[in-house]
């Protein structure tokens, strides 16, 4: 499963808020940031920093989506 910040970047579009201005008040750095961008996991501290500067719950920023798997295409015997 993959983790999708898309709820947290509509409730900042919604609150009018930019991500650096989020950033610097939850106090994280710029590779935390940019892993939040990219999609990728970040510490459970970091969520719960997000979601106490927010006034959310985690489950308001943070969902897990299933990763689309392609099935193998089956090949024919060709004897």
């Amino acid at each position: 499963m993959a983790v999708s910040y898309n709820k947290l970047w509509k409730l900042l579009i919604d609150r009018k808020m930019s991500r650096a201005e989020l950033r610097r008040r939850i106090k994280i750095s710029p590779n935390t940031m940019t892993k939040l961008i990219k999609g990728k996991e970040v510490s459970l501290a970091v969520i719960g920093r997000i979601c106490e500067a927010l006034g959310t719950d985690i489950g308001n920023i943070v969902e897990f989506v299933q990763e689309s798997k392609e099935r193998p295409i089956a090949l024919k015997n060709q004897t």
